[in-house]
Parts: C-alpha cells; sequence; structure tokens
C-alpha cells in the first residue's frame, strides 16, 4: 500500500503554496439542510407544480424526469450541483474540505453554493447532523412519490429510499434517522402532522402497512396542494404492501451493519476527512447521477484492522453504471461482505473487475467495496467464499472443510514467517479446486474466480506486501 493515495487528484491540486480557506463559522449540534435538498430535491416549503417539478439527485432529476420535467441541460446543470452539495455533505459539511467540483475545479465545501450560502460550515465533522428525513415537512416516501415518475415500480421505490439514506449512513458526520424512514414511513402527504393525531402519525411495526392512502391530510398546510395528492393517494400502485416494507427494512439494517464495520464511516477530525476521503467522477465530464467515494486506511494511523480502503458507489441513475479508478487496478477488491449476503438479488450483480480497475453499479443502488491490503485479508475473504459456497450447497460440509484447512495452514505459515509453506498451501488448495471443478462439483465460473484469487494471493506473498 505504500504511495497509495485516493486524494492524489485533490492534493496535487492543491499544491505546496495554498493557503487554508477562510472556515464559514460552525454548526456545533445543528441539523444540515444541505444534503436533505440535494437529495430530495427543491426545498420544505414547495407546493403546487413545484412539488413535482423540483425533483432531486436520488428520485429522477434529468437521468428519469417525470411529467414536470424533460431532462433538460438545466435540470443537469443542478443536477450536478446537488452532487457536489451531497459531496460535501458526505464529508461532513466541512467548510475546508477541498475537492474537485462539477466545472473541474479545485473547491471547499464553502466555496459550494447552497441558495447563496455555503454548503460547507463546519469545522469539525462531529459538529454536522447530516439528515434527510424528520419530522418537519412530508416524509421521505411521500416527498418521492411526488417527484417519482409515476410508471416507476415499488420495487424500484424501495430503491429510491435505500439509495437517499445512503448518503447519510455512508457518510461523514453524525447520522439522524426519522423514525419509520426504514419502514417507508408516510403521513399520507401531511406537511405538518403535529395536530393530525395518531391517524396520520401512526407507525406500523408490524411491518404491514405503510400509512399510505388513509386519506386527505388536514387543510393547515395541505389545503393548496389537495389537488396533487388526492389522485395519488387513491393509486394502489403507490402504497406498498409488506414484501416492500420488509424489503426497505431489511436494506436499512444492511445500511447500518456496513456502517459500523469500519471506523472508517466514523472519522473523527477534519485533518483525517481531508487526508482519507476522496471522490472520483467529479468535472464536468462526470457520469450523471453517480457519487463515487473512496475511504483510506492506507495513509496515516491504522484505523481498520480489516480493510485498507472503502469504495461507495452510490448510483441513483436508473441505468447501469460503470467508473474506473485507476489506483484500483490489480487490487483485491471485493463487494463487502453484508452486501455479498444481502436479501437484495439486485446488489449483488455489483461487479469489480480487477485488470481495469472497473467498478459497475446496477441502476438504483449503492454499492460498498472493500479493499484488502495484506495477503492475510484475502485468505480470510477467501475462507468465506469457501463458506458460502457450503451454504449455498455448492459444497458439502466434507469438501469445504477440506479447501478452509489448506487456507487455514497458509494463515499459520504466513503467521509464522514461512511464506514458501504458505505458497505451497495455496497451491495445494488451487489443485483441489481444479479436481472439484474437473468432477463436475464446481460450476466452471466459480472454479476459475477461486483460482483467479489464489494465484492473486499468491503473487502478494512473493511481492512481500
Amino acid at each position: 500500500g505504500e504511495g497509495w493515495n485516493f486524494g492524489e487528484v485533490a492534493d496535487n491540486a492543491r499544491g505546496e503554496n495554498a493557503t487554508q480557506s477562510n472556515m464559514a463559522g460552525t454548526g456545533i449540534g445543528t441539523f444540515s439542510d444541505r444534503l436533505r435538498d440535494a437529495v430530495r430535491g427543491g426545498g420544505p416549503f414547495d407546493g403546487g407544480d413545484d412539488l413535482g417539478r423540483r425533483q432531486g439527485f436520488a428520485n429522477g432529476l434529468y437521468y428519469d424526469p417525470n411529467v414536470e420535467n424533460n431532462g433538460s441541460q438545466e435540470e443537469l446543470n443542478t443536477l450536478l450541483l446537488n452532487a457536489d452539495q451531497i459531496r460535501v455533505g458526505m464529508a461532513g459539511n466541512l467548510a475546508g474540505y477541498e475537492f474537485i467540483d462539477r466545472n473541474g475545479n479545485l473547491v471547499t465545501g464553502a466555496g459550494v453554493d447552497y441558495n447563496g450560502q455555503p454548503a460547507g460550515y463546519t469545522q469539525d465533522p462531529q459538529e454536522d447532523i447530516t439528515y434527510i428525513s424528520k419530522h418537519d415537512n412530508q416524509t421521505l416516501y411521500d416527498n418521492n412519490t411526488y417527484k417519482i415518475p409515476l410508471s416507476v415500480s415499488m420495487a424500484d421505490r424501495v430503491r429510491v429510499q435505500n439509495v437517499g439514506l445512503s448518503t447519510v449512513l455512508l457518510g461523514q458526520g453524525v447520522p439522524f434517522m426519522h423514525a419509520g424512514s426504514d419502514l417507508l414511513r408516510s403521513k399520507s402527504f401531511d406537511r405538518d402532522s403535529f395536530n393530525s393525531g395518531d391517524w396520520f402519525n401512526k407507525l406500523d411495526f408490524s411491518y404491514q402497512d405503510n400509512n399510505y392512502g388513509v386519506g386527505l391530510p388536514v387543510a393547515g398546510k395541505n389545503q393548496d396542494n389537495w389537488p396533487l395528492m388526492q389522485p395519488r393517494l387513491a393509486d394502489p400502485a403507490l402504497k406498498p404492501d409488506a414484501d416492500a416494507i420488509m424489503m426497505s427494512a431489511a436494506l436499512f439494517q444492511e445500511l447500518l451493519a456496513m456502517r459500523d464495520s469500519s471506523p472508517l464511516f466514523r472519522l473523527q477530525t477534519e485533518a483525517e476527512v481531508q487526508e482519507r476521503v476522496a471522490f472520483h467522477n467529479t468535472g464536468s465530464a462526470q457520469l450523471p447521477g453517480l457519487i463515487v467515494m473512496s475511504i483510506s486506511d492506507l495513509v496515516g494511523e491504522d484505523l481498520d484492522g480489516e480493510y485498507g480502503a472503502i469504495f461507495v458507489l452510490v448510483n441513483a441513475n436508473d441505468e447501469e453504471q460503470s467508473f474506473i479508478i485507476d489506483d484500483a487496478k490489480d487490487r483485491y477488491i471485493k463487494l463487502h461482505p453484508v452486501q455479498d449476503e444481502s436479501v437484495d438479488a439486485v446488489v449483488k450483480m455489483s461487479t469489480f473487475d480487477r485488470a481495469s480497475g472497473t467498478f459497475g453499479v446496477p441502476g438504483r443502488t449503492t454499492a460498498v467495496f472493500v479493499l484488502y491490503d495484506t495477503p492475510e485479508g484475502m485468505i480470510g475473504d477467501l475462507i468465506d467464499q469457501i463458506k458460502d459456497l457450503v451454504e449455498d450447497g455448492v459444497l458439502n460440509a466434507g469438501q469445504g472443510n477440506s479447501l478452509i484447512v489448506k487456507l487455514d495452514q497458509a494463515l499459520k505459515q504466513l503467521d509464522d514467517g514461512k511464506s514458501k509453506q504458505a505458497i505451497k498451501a495455496m497451491n495445494a488448495f488451487i489443485n483441489q479446486v481444479n479436481s472439484l471443478y474437473m468432477e463436475g462439483v464446481l460450476p466452471e465460473e466459480t472454479a476459475a474466480q477461486l483460482v483467479k484469487d489464489a494465484e492473486f494471493i499468491i503473487a502478494s506473498i512473493e511481492s512481500g506486501n
């Protein structure tokens, strides 16, 4: 990992003589509206046609326009600004955080516009409370229902919800979650439900109902928008069933598990964020609707004993997108173990091509990849792959145990400083994999990937990495 620097572009552009930008002030314990508005679209007080017209990053702006929009250049410009605001938000809304913006310029968080104010305004990621939904205004599900094209399936609406929440849970700062966001909570479009009682505020923890379509909300701040609400509330295709609610809850739990899996998601200082967090797919030629973020543990103090880096690809676009990170080429990078076992079959289709450094992510999907930067970590991943094959019934317990014994032996030899013996154990593993393929036990593609990974580990041992 020596010389590895995910922030290389920003560091080089900053140069030796750059000066510290003036901070926009601190915001200790404050809720940041910037991320909310960029992800959801529009603002908290929108009404009338703006409720549908002002789509956001997660719900279709430019790349999947609704009937109020047409995918114009103006919409693209707004989407790219939203993406910059989200990058600042995922970096803890730091005023001094430096990155390359949508125009290809090196900017600070304070230099990104948010309605005439600086998008970045904190000096410490722990000062910033990030959110995209709370008790004020429409719930996330209701806001999306105004903006997502009506033809979009419920399965994709769940994905939009998850993509939005991922910008909070996988970013720096202190995440705040509105109760029921994981359950697709609805207040049937009520914008100000403090006096609406249980009828509009109910939470169903049996996961059977999200409270959508219980009636027009009280007049108050809602009456002017009743004509928009009424046909949507009456549309059964817009009311999630229990399966959709449970899928949303499960995806939310996976986001929580991934955040908990590494301290890299909880950096403590501005200096750590600047040193470790980098954004790719920036500049004027960026792929619309795709945030690519890396968090490195190959610089400074070792914070994560398992991963050398984490890659987060937030693909809000309804189309699959791929992106190359040159420094990821020839690295042992895998889908995060949580997503490798995900309830979501779509995220499991996310790919990384080691030869080219190319990441591929399906539409409306947030995929997290991890870098194993030691032979021991790579072997641990290989052991997990074998366990998965046993659990899936591809291998029986005896076959799986025999393969794992060889990998455990390689780990022991590495621990004893005996690299040649470790390589010998890895070659024995490869021989058994090939035998299981020849016997028709392992599918060709599976066997080829196991051999490829094992050969990469041998090369890593030989090189002393």
